[in-house]
């Protein structure tokens, strides 16, 4: 934990009038600049911060406090802490980051969540569950503060891990683009999800600020645990792709960068078709999404279509959950040939139809009136 003492010696220099202030740690100069890269706002904003009380989440608040007490922000700070009640040493945690978030000066929100029991009642594994309860629990907070920013400590080694799994499970340029920095929370929220360490921190950097500023982050034994997936393309695989290439991170970070460039650019011409195939053809009083012109899908290559078949999917759900490559080349192989009654079946709940030229989506239960099915994975 900070030193209380030279904690407070350090936010009473940073206060007193006339004091020169000590110069930015290279971390927090860093940081500065990925906010204005950014155009994150610089003043009279609340700001939720997500802390585990590792060290990239750990890193990230202290920076943030380094930039605020010397004055080169002017941002309210929440710190935020979902304990997962999955480990004895949780509550512990959580104790560790409401000390921290007091002696710095910030406001605090927790909550503690089962996240076992969750998994089990969405029939989702621990990873999704977990996800999915700490995203909830972030725009609650943000909704209670007023708030429009979300933070999270994402670093350039996440980035890589999540290229890295995502390219074993075949994805397309969207997922090899990896994790954006700024994004809405959730599919047209107003309040934004910023990943202000993603670009540019290693784990490395996080930690041995941590340590420069005598802070005893924690850390998690699950991070250790190769039942995971990604723990293990961090213990296996990454180091063997270091040995071929030392700065693979690096690398794998700009290819995503890269990737996304060109995702952007698809994605805008599927959006484009997506309006085209959907023009005057009504709207799905189940779904609210308007069957799609099958002749003018065709019209377009596949690796528009594709996108324009995702986008609409996500209308529909508000989410990709589990929608994969595969699923989504399933349903445009509905496309081809001339037979109409054809159904493929995503995950979640919809079904996908082709009739009288038209592509279709409905709930679950419209599968019944189909007459041929088409086989999509299940993944």
């Amino acid at each position: 934990m900070v030193k209380r003492a030279a904690n407070v010696k350090r936010q009473a220099e940073s206060r007193s009038p006339g004091t020169r202030l000590a110069p930015l740690s290279k971390f927090a100069r860093r940081l500065g600049n990925e906010w204005k890269a950014l155009g994150l706002p610089v003043a009279h904003d609340k700001v939720i911060v997500a802390v585990s009380g590792g060290a990239d989440s750990s890193a990230l608040l202290l920076g943030l406090d380094e930039l605020i007490k010397k004055k080169k922000l002017d941002l309210k700070l929440i710190v935020a802490h979902l304990d997962h009640g999955l480990r004895k040493a949780s509550r512990k945690e959580a104790q560790w980051v409401a000390k921290l978030a007091r002696e710095l000066g910030h406001d605090l929100a927790t909550s503690r969540v089962d996240i076992r029991k969750a998994a089990t009642k969405r029939k989702t594994n621990l990873e999704q569950a977990a996800r999915k309860a700490r995203y909830g629990f972030l725009k609650k907070t943000a909704d209670k503060n007023h708030a429009k920013l979300v933070l999270t400590a994402h670093t350039l080694d996440d980035q890589a891990e999540t290229i890295l799994m995502r390219l074993l499970r075949g994805s397309a340029a969207e997922g090899l683009s990896g994790t954006s920095p700024v994004r809405p929370l959730e599919p047209g929220s107003e309040i934004k999800l910023i990943r202000p360490l993603l670009a540019w921190a290693r784990r490395a950097d996080t930690e041995n600020y941590c340590r420069s500023m005598q802070i005893d982050f924690r850390v998690d034994e699950m991070n250790h645990d190769e039942s995971f997936s990604r723990v293990r393309v961090r213990k296996q695989l990454l180091p063997l792709m270091k040995s071929f290439n030392n700065r693979v991170v690096e690398a794998l970070g700009r290819t995503a960068t890269l990737l996304s460039e060109d995702a952007l650019a698809l994605s805008d011409q599927a959006k484009q078709l997506l309006e085209l195939a959907g023009q005057d053809a009504g709207k799905n009083s189940e779904t609210e999404s308007p069957p799609l012109n099958v002749d003018v899908l065709l019209q377009a290559p596949a690796a528009v279509r594709r996108r324009a078949l995702r986008e609409w999917i996500l209308r529909s759900r508000g989410d990709l959950h589990r929608l994969e490559m595969v699923h989504l080349i399933a349903v445009d192989g509905l496309l081809k040939g001339q037979r109409g009654g054809r159904v493929g079946e995503l995950p979640g709940g919809m079904t996908v139809t082709r009739k009288r030229g038209m592509l279709e989506l409905s709930p679950k239960k419209e599968l019944k009136k189909a007459t041929v099915a088409s086989k999509i994975p299940r993944r």
